[in-house]
Protein backbone atom coordinates (compact mmCIF):
# COMPACT_ATOMS: atom_id res chain seq x y z
CA UNK A 1 0.00 0.00 0.00
CA UNK A 2 3.20 2.62 1.03
CA UNK A 3 4.55 1.56 -2.38
CA UNK A 4 1.60 2.43 -3.80
CA UNK A 5 0.81 5.58 -2.30
CA UNK A 6 4.55 6.87 -2.98
CA UNK A 7 4.02 6.46 -6.50
CA UNK A 8 0.75 7.91 -6.69
CA UNK A 9 2.34 10.75 -5.11
CA UNK A 10 5.68 10.93 -7.38
CA UNK A 11 3.21 10.86 -10.13
CA UNK A 12 2.47 14.39 -8.89
CA UNK A 13 5.03 16.44 -7.84
CA UNK A 14 3.44 19.76 -9.53
CA UNK A 15 1.03 19.72 -7.51
CA UNK A 16 2.36 18.88 -4.17
CA UNK A 17 4.89 21.60 -4.57
CA UNK A 18 2.12 24.41 -4.96
CA UNK A 19 0.35 22.89 -2.26
CA UNK A 20 3.79 23.45 0.02
CA UNK A 21 4.08 26.93 -2.16
CA UNK A 22 0.59 28.17 -1.18
CA UNK A 23 0.33 26.75 2.28
CA UNK A 24 3.71 28.95 2.88
CA UNK A 25 2.54 32.09 1.63
CA UNK A 26 -0.30 32.01 3.52
CA UNK A 27 2.18 31.62 6.73
CA UNK A 28 4.00 34.28 5.84
CA UNK A 29 1.35 36.36 5.17
CA UNK A 30 -0.43 35.71 8.06
CA UNK A 31 2.97 36.15 10.12
CA UNK A 32 3.17 39.45 8.71
CA UNK A 33 0.02 40.98 9.59
CA UNK A 34 0.11 39.47 13.07
CA UNK A 35 3.42 40.53 14.25
CA UNK A 36 3.29 40.24 18.38
CA UNK A 37 -0.08 39.43 18.52
CA UNK A 38 -1.50 36.48 21.25
CA UNK A 39 -2.68 34.88 17.41
CA UNK A 40 0.95 34.59 16.63
CA UNK A 41 2.52 33.63 19.81
CA UNK A 42 -0.21 30.75 19.38
CA UNK A 43 0.24 30.28 15.73
CA UNK A 44 3.76 30.05 16.30
CA UNK A 45 3.34 27.34 18.67
CA UNK A 46 0.91 25.36 15.73
CA UNK A 47 2.71 26.18 13.01
CA UNK A 48 5.25 23.29 13.29
CA UNK A 49 2.54 20.59 14.31
CA UNK A 50 0.39 22.20 11.18
CA UNK A 51 3.32 21.35 8.56
CA UNK A 52 3.58 17.65 9.79
CA UNK A 53 -0.10 17.46 9.59
CA UNK A 54 -0.11 18.78 6.18
CA UNK A 55 2.77 17.51 4.78
CA UNK A 56 1.88 13.75 6.33
CA UNK A 57 -1.51 13.91 4.55
CA UNK A 58 -0.43 15.59 1.15
CA UNK A 59 3.33 14.05 0.92
CA UNK A 60 3.25 11.20 3.16
CA UNK A 61 6.23 9.53 0.85
CA UNK A 62 8.22 12.34 2.08
CA UNK A 63 7.79 10.66 5.68
CA UNK A 64 8.20 6.99 4.47
CA UNK A 65 11.58 8.12 2.91
CA UNK A 66 13.21 9.81 5.46
CA UNK A 67 11.89 9.65 8.86
CA UNK A 68 14.95 11.48 10.87
CA UNK A 69 13.69 14.33 13.28
CA UNK A 70 15.42 17.38 11.02
CA UNK A 71 12.65 16.69 8.48
CA UNK A 72 10.82 19.49 8.82
CA UNK A 73 13.62 21.43 8.49
CA UNK A 74 15.00 20.35 5.25
CA UNK A 75 11.61 20.90 3.99
CA UNK A 76 11.01 24.95 4.94
CA UNK A 77 15.13 25.07 3.73
CA UNK A 78 13.62 24.01 0.41
CA UNK A 79 10.74 26.06 0.53
CA UNK A 80 13.13 29.50 1.25
CA UNK A 81 14.76 28.37 -1.81
CA UNK A 82 11.45 29.01 -3.84
CA UNK A 83 9.84 31.37 -1.97
CA UNK A 84 12.82 33.63 -0.48
CA UNK A 85 10.44 36.47 0.45
CA UNK A 86 9.23 34.00 3.38
CA UNK A 87 12.35 34.18 5.02
CA UNK A 88 12.71 38.11 4.18
CA UNK A 89 9.19 38.80 6.13
CA UNK A 90 10.25 36.54 9.12
CA UNK A 91 13.29 37.36 9.94
CA UNK A 92 13.13 41.62 9.69
CA UNK A 93 11.12 44.67 10.14
CA UNK A 94 11.62 47.53 7.77
CA UNK A 95 10.24 50.88 8.04
CA UNK A 96 8.58 52.60 4.62
CA UNK A 97 11.26 55.21 4.84
CA UNK A 98 11.22 56.03 1.48
CA UNK A 99 7.83 58.74 2.10
CA UNK A 100 8.59 60.63 5.54
CA UNK A 101 7.40 59.23 8.66
CA UNK A 102 4.64 62.09 9.43
CA UNK A 103 2.93 63.97 6.97
CA UNK A 104 2.79 66.92 9.27
CA UNK A 105 4.16 70.37 9.11
CA UNK A 106 7.34 69.48 10.93
CA UNK A 107 8.01 66.99 8.64
CA UNK A 108 7.32 69.74 5.96
CA UNK A 109 9.65 71.95 6.80
CA UNK A 110 12.29 68.80 7.86
CA UNK A 111 11.90 67.98 4.16
CA UNK A 112 12.76 71.75 3.18
CA UNK A 113 15.77 71.80 5.05
CA UNK A 114 16.98 68.74 4.27
CA UNK A 115 20.81 67.88 4.16
CA UNK A 116 20.88 71.42 5.23
CA UNK A 117 20.40 73.34 2.16
CA UNK A 118 21.90 75.73 0.45
CA UNK A 119 20.81 79.13 1.06
CA UNK A 120 22.20 82.11 -1.06
CA UNK A 121 22.83 84.96 1.82
CA UNK A 122 22.16 87.60 -0.79
CA UNK A 123 18.80 86.56 -2.41
CA UNK A 124 17.48 84.37 0.63
CA UNK A 125 17.02 81.44 -2.55
CA UNK A 126 16.58 78.15 -1.08
CA UNK A 127 18.85 75.52 -3.66
CA UNK A 128 17.07 72.27 -2.52
CA UNK A 129 19.61 69.09 -2.27
CA UNK A 130 18.72 68.04 -5.42
CA UNK A 131 19.38 71.40 -7.17
CA UNK A 132 22.47 71.91 -5.30
CA UNK A 133 24.47 69.03 -6.69
CA UNK A 134 23.94 70.46 -10.23
CA UNK A 135 24.70 73.96 -8.43
CA UNK A 136 28.12 72.85 -7.05
CA UNK A 137 26.56 74.49 -3.58
CA UNK A 138 25.15 70.86 -0.85
CA UNK A 139 26.94 68.54 1.35
CA UNK A 140 27.20 65.67 -1.18
CA UNK A 141 28.69 62.35 0.55
CA UNK A 142 31.97 62.70 -1.81
CA UNK A 143 33.03 65.34 -0.21
CA UNK A 144 33.76 62.74 2.78
CA UNK A 145 35.59 60.36 0.53
CA UNK A 146 38.97 59.77 2.74
CA UNK A 147 40.89 58.99 -0.64
CA UNK A 148 40.13 63.20 -1.46
CA UNK A 149 43.07 65.09 0.03
CA UNK A 150 42.67 67.86 2.15
CA UNK A 151 44.45 70.59 3.99
CA UNK A 152 44.60 70.68 7.73
CA UNK A 153 44.34 74.43 9.18
CA UNK A 154 47.05 74.74 11.56
CA UNK A 155 45.22 74.50 14.81
CA UNK A 156 46.77 77.61 16.62
CA UNK A 157 44.78 80.19 14.08
CA UNK A 158 42.33 77.83 12.89
CA UNK A 159 40.92 78.24 17.06
CA UNK A 160 41.93 81.35 17.51
CA UNK A 161 40.45 83.98 18.95
CA UNK A 162 36.44 83.33 19.44
CA UNK A 163 34.33 86.10 18.65
CA UNK A 164 33.05 88.49 21.31
CA UNK A 165 29.45 88.20 22.51
CA UNK A 166 29.29 91.37 24.66
CA UNK A 167 26.01 91.24 26.47
CA UNK A 168 23.43 88.34 27.15
CA UNK A 169 20.14 87.48 25.38
CA UNK A 170 17.01 89.98 26.85
CA UNK A 171 15.30 88.65 29.99
CA UNK A 172 16.37 86.26 32.27
CA UNK A 173 15.84 82.59 31.69
CA UNK A 174 15.42 79.76 34.32
CA UNK A 175 15.88 76.22 33.91
CA UNK A 176 13.01 74.07 34.22
CA UNK A 177 13.73 71.47 37.61
CA UNK A 178 10.58 69.67 36.77
CA UNK A 179 9.32 68.06 33.56
CA UNK A 180 6.49 69.19 31.69
CA UNK A 181 5.50 66.33 30.31
CA UNK A 182 6.96 62.32 30.17
CA UNK A 183 6.86 59.61 27.81
CA UNK A 184 6.71 56.05 29.30
CA UNK A 185 8.73 53.22 28.22
CA UNK A 186 6.09 51.38 26.94
CA UNK A 187 5.78 53.84 24.35
CA UNK A 188 9.32 54.86 23.35
CA UNK A 189 9.46 50.83 23.21
CA UNK A 190 6.85 50.89 20.25
CA UNK A 191 9.21 51.13 17.13
CA UNK A 192 5.56 52.81 15.27
CA UNK A 193 5.28 55.34 18.12
CA UNK A 194 8.79 56.38 18.44
CA UNK A 195 9.51 56.64 14.60
CA UNK A 196 6.21 58.89 14.30
CA UNK A 197 6.73 60.76 17.24
CA UNK A 198 10.27 61.52 17.33
CA UNK A 199 12.10 61.74 14.08
CA UNK A 200 11.54 62.77 10.15
CA UNK A 201 13.24 59.57 7.69
CA UNK A 202 15.14 61.57 4.73
CA UNK A 203 13.97 59.53 1.60
CA UNK A 204 17.50 58.78 1.10
CA UNK A 205 18.03 56.41 3.60
CA UNK A 206 16.23 53.53 6.10
CA UNK A 207 15.90 52.78 9.05
CA UNK A 208 15.06 50.14 11.01
CA UNK A 209 13.78 48.79 14.51
CA UNK A 210 17.10 47.30 15.48
CA UNK A 211 18.80 50.87 14.83
CA UNK A 212 16.00 52.55 17.09
CA UNK A 213 15.28 50.66 19.86
CA UNK A 214 14.32 52.93 22.46
CA UNK A 215 15.54 50.61 25.38
CA UNK A 216 18.95 49.90 23.90
CA UNK A 217 19.17 53.89 23.07
CA UNK A 218 18.35 54.73 26.51
CA UNK A 219 20.55 52.93 28.08
CA UNK A 220 23.52 54.10 26.60
CA UNK A 221 25.12 56.84 29.40
CA UNK A 222 25.92 59.84 28.17
CA UNK A 223 27.23 61.19 31.07
CA UNK A 224 30.58 62.46 31.58
CA UNK A 225 33.41 60.44 33.09
CA UNK A 226 36.22 63.13 33.15
CA UNK A 227 36.21 66.37 35.29
CA UNK A 228 36.33 69.42 34.11
CA UNK A 229 40.24 70.15 34.80
CA UNK A 230 40.40 69.09 30.67
CA UNK A 231 38.72 69.85 28.08
CA UNK A 232 35.59 68.02 27.96
CA UNK A 233 33.35 69.51 25.36
CA UNK A 234 34.40 70.27 21.57
CA UNK A 235 32.03 72.86 19.66
CA UNK A 236 32.79 73.95 16.37
CA UNK A 237 31.20 74.81 12.68
CA UNK A 238 31.80 72.82 9.46
CA UNK A 239 29.51 75.93 8.17
CA UNK A 240 31.05 79.07 9.82
CA UNK A 241 29.37 81.40 7.16
CA UNK A 242 26.23 80.62 8.39
CA UNK A 243 24.19 83.44 9.05
CA UNK A 244 21.10 84.83 9.82
CA UNK A 245 18.07 87.75 9.05
CA UNK A 246 19.97 90.89 10.77
CA UNK A 247 23.28 89.25 10.87
CA UNK A 248 26.37 92.22 10.18
CA UNK A 249 28.56 90.46 7.68
CA UNK A 250 31.34 92.55 8.73
CA UNK A 251 30.79 90.95 13.00
CA UNK A 252 31.37 86.77 13.20
CA UNK A 253 29.85 87.39 16.98
CA UNK A 254 26.34 88.25 14.73
CA UNK A 255 27.28 84.73 12.78
CA UNK A 256 26.87 80.89 13.70
CA UNK A 257 30.24 81.40 15.39
CA UNK A 258 29.06 83.83 17.57
CA UNK A 259 26.07 81.54 18.75
CA UNK A 260 28.46 78.27 19.26
CA UNK A 261 30.65 80.86 21.69
CA UNK A 262 27.37 82.26 23.77
CA UNK A 263 26.75 78.39 23.86
CA UNK A 264 30.39 78.26 25.05
CA UNK A 265 30.03 80.59 28.23
CA UNK A 266 26.43 79.30 28.97
CA UNK A 267 28.05 75.68 29.77
CA UNK A 268 30.79 76.89 31.52
CA UNK A 269 28.64 78.63 33.79
CA UNK A 270 27.52 75.09 34.50
CA UNK A 271 30.46 73.79 35.56
CA UNK A 272 31.88 72.13 31.88
CA UNK A 273 34.80 72.59 30.33
CA UNK A 274 34.45 73.65 26.69
CA UNK A 275 36.46 74.08 23.74
CA UNK A 276 35.13 76.45 21.00
CA UNK A 277 36.71 75.40 17.83
CA UNK A 278 36.27 78.18 15.39
CA UNK A 279 37.89 77.10 12.72
CA UNK A 280 36.91 78.16 8.61
CA UNK A 281 36.25 75.62 6.29
CA UNK A 282 33.69 76.90 3.66
CA UNK A 283 34.85 80.12 2.81
CA UNK A 284 35.14 79.39 -0.94
CA UNK A 285 32.26 76.73 -0.91
CA UNK A 286 30.81 74.25 0.98
CA UNK A 287 31.23 71.60 -1.14
CA UNK A 288 34.49 70.52 0.38
CA UNK A 289 33.42 71.86 3.98
CA UNK A 290 33.30 68.48 5.80
CA UNK A 291 36.08 66.73 4.41
CA UNK A 292 38.16 69.59 5.26
CA UNK A 293 36.85 69.96 8.97
CA UNK A 294 37.80 65.73 9.21
CA UNK A 295 41.11 66.37 9.85
CA UNK A 296 41.61 69.28 12.26
CA UNK A 297 38.58 67.83 14.38
CA UNK A 298 40.38 64.31 14.52
CA UNK A 299 43.97 66.43 15.75
CA UNK A 300 41.76 68.41 18.08
CA UNK A 301 40.81 65.22 19.74
CA UNK A 302 43.96 63.71 19.15
CA UNK A 303 45.74 66.44 21.08
CA UNK A 304 42.93 66.43 23.76
CA UNK A 305 41.81 62.39 25.23
CA UNK A 306 39.55 64.51 27.50
CA UNK A 307 36.91 65.64 25.36
CA UNK A 308 34.16 63.31 25.43
CA UNK A 309 31.51 64.79 23.57
CA UNK A 310 31.49 67.23 20.38
CA UNK A 311 28.83 69.41 18.51
CA UNK A 312 29.00 70.55 15.45
CA UNK A 313 26.32 73.62 15.22
CA UNK A 314 24.99 74.66 12.37
CA UNK A 315 21.91 77.46 11.08
CA UNK A 316 19.46 75.72 8.70
CA UNK A 317 18.03 76.82 5.70
CA UNK A 318 14.64 77.16 4.95
CA UNK A 319 11.92 78.91 2.60
CA UNK A 320 12.03 82.62 3.16
CA UNK A 321 8.70 82.38 4.34
CA UNK A 322 9.37 79.80 6.58
CA UNK A 323 9.95 80.95 10.61
CA UNK A 324 11.02 78.86 12.69
CA UNK A 325 9.80 80.10 15.91
CA UNK A 326 8.79 78.72 19.82
CA UNK A 327 8.05 80.68 22.74
CA UNK A 328 9.64 79.29 26.02
CA UNK A 329 9.39 81.32 29.14
CA UNK A 330 8.16 84.27 27.63
CA UNK A 331 11.07 84.62 25.34
CA UNK A 332 10.70 84.16 21.59
CA UNK A 333 13.37 81.84 20.11
CA UNK A 334 14.43 79.56 17.24
CA UNK A 335 13.23 75.89 17.41
CA UNK A 336 16.64 73.59 17.05
CA UNK A 337 16.88 70.28 15.11
CA UNK A 338 19.24 66.91 16.20
CA UNK A 339 20.52 65.75 13.20
CA UNK A 340 22.18 61.90 12.40
CA UNK A 341 23.35 60.32 9.23
CA UNK A 342 23.19 56.84 9.00
CA UNK A 343 25.91 56.02 6.46
CA UNK A 344 23.73 54.18 4.43
CA UNK A 345 21.37 55.27 1.39
CA UNK A 346 18.18 53.50 0.40
CA UNK A 347 19.42 53.22 -3.16
CA UNK A 348 22.91 51.65 -2.25
CA UNK A 349 22.68 50.29 0.88
CA UNK A 350 25.84 50.87 3.63
CA UNK A 351 28.08 52.74 2.41
CA UNK A 352 31.07 51.14 2.98
CA UNK A 353 33.51 54.11 2.27
CA UNK A 354 31.69 56.64 4.90
CA UNK A 355 32.10 53.78 8.15
CA UNK A 356 31.06 55.04 10.78
CA UNK A 357 31.04 52.30 14.41
CA UNK A 358 29.26 55.19 16.61
CA UNK A 359 26.16 54.97 14.52
CA UNK A 360 24.46 53.82 17.61
CA UNK A 361 26.08 56.03 20.28
CA UNK A 362 25.36 58.86 17.67
CA UNK A 363 21.56 57.87 17.50
CA UNK A 364 21.36 57.54 21.57
CA UNK A 365 22.67 60.71 22.27
CA UNK A 366 20.21 63.11 20.05
CA UNK A 367 16.95 60.83 21.25
CA UNK A 368 18.18 61.44 24.90
CA UNK A 369 18.41 64.84 23.99
CA UNK A 370 14.94 65.06 22.11
CA UNK A 371 13.37 63.10 25.01
CA UNK A 372 14.70 65.53 27.38
CA UNK A 373 13.87 68.81 25.21
CA UNK A 374 10.38 67.34 25.14
CA UNK A 375 10.00 66.86 28.72
CA UNK A 376 11.27 70.08 29.78
CA UNK A 377 10.74 72.27 27.04
CA UNK A 378 7.96 71.29 24.67
CA UNK A 379 7.50 72.34 20.91
CA UNK A 380 11.31 73.55 21.72
CA UNK A 381 12.58 71.18 19.37
CA UNK A 382 11.73 69.71 16.06
CA UNK A 383 11.81 66.51 15.04
CA UNK A 384 15.50 64.50 14.55
CA UNK A 385 15.89 64.37 10.59
CA UNK A 386 17.71 61.11 9.94
CA UNK A 387 20.05 61.36 6.47
CA UNK A 388 22.05 58.74 4.53
CA UNK A 389 25.57 60.34 4.76
CA UNK A 390 28.17 60.31 7.82
CA UNK A 391 28.86 64.19 8.84
CA UNK A 392 31.67 63.48 10.67
CA UNK A 393 29.71 61.96 13.47
CA UNK A 394 32.16 59.27 12.91
CA UNK A 395 34.83 60.62 15.08
CA UNK A 396 33.17 60.78 18.59
CA UNK A 397 30.49 58.23 19.93
CA UNK A 398 28.96 61.74 21.95
CA UNK A 399 28.47 63.27 18.89
CA UNK A 400 25.40 65.87 17.76
CA UNK A 401 24.58 67.99 14.82
CA UNK A 402 22.26 70.23 16.23
CA UNK A 403 20.35 73.06 13.70
CA UNK A 404 19.53 76.29 15.37
CA UNK A 405 16.71 78.18 13.77
CA UNK A 406 17.54 78.84 9.85
CA UNK A 407 18.07 82.25 8.18
CA UNK A 408 14.95 84.06 8.41
CA UNK A 409 15.60 84.37 12.37
CA UNK A 410 16.88 87.00 14.25
CA UNK A 411 20.37 86.93 16.15
CA UNK A 412 18.67 87.48 19.10
CA UNK A 413 16.19 84.36 18.65
CA UNK A 414 18.67 82.45 18.17
CA UNK A 415 20.90 83.43 20.75
CA UNK A 416 17.91 82.92 23.11
CA UNK A 417 17.73 79.38 21.94
CA UNK A 418 21.07 78.38 23.40
CA UNK A 419 20.04 78.87 26.51
CA UNK A 420 17.45 75.69 27.17
CA UNK A 421 19.61 74.12 25.02
CA UNK A 422 22.37 74.53 27.61
CA UNK A 423 19.99 73.21 30.26
CA UNK A 424 18.89 70.39 28.34
CA UNK A 425 22.86 68.72 27.35
CA UNK A 426 23.67 69.90 31.16
CA UNK A 427 20.97 67.41 32.36
CA UNK A 428 21.36 64.76 30.00
CA UNK A 429 25.71 64.49 30.50
CA UNK A 430 25.91 65.92 33.41
CA UNK A 431 26.03 64.52 37.03
CA UNK A 432 26.82 60.82 37.62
Amino acid sequence: MKQKLKKRIQNKPAAVSAFVALFSICVAFVNFIQEDSLFEIVFRQAKSELYTQMLSTAAPSLFYEKKEKNLLNDILQQVYHVIPVYRYVTDAEEYATQEESQISYEAIIAKEAADENYVDETTGEVITSGEAETAGQTDVPVAEDVSMPAETPVLDASIGEAPVVETAPEGVFTPNQTKVVSYSPEKLNDFDYLIQNFYVVDRTTTINSSQLNAADLLSRSMKLTHGAEAPQILIYHTHSQERFADSNPQDPATSIVGVGEYLTQLLTGYGFHVLHHTGEYDLKTRDDAYSKAGPAIEQILKENPSIEIVIDLHRDGVAEGTRLVTNVQGKQMASIMFFNGLSRTTKNGDISYLPNPYIQDNLAFSLQMQIAAEEYYPDFSRMIYLKGYRYNMHLCPKTLLVEVGAQTNTVQEVMNAMEPLADILAKVVGGT
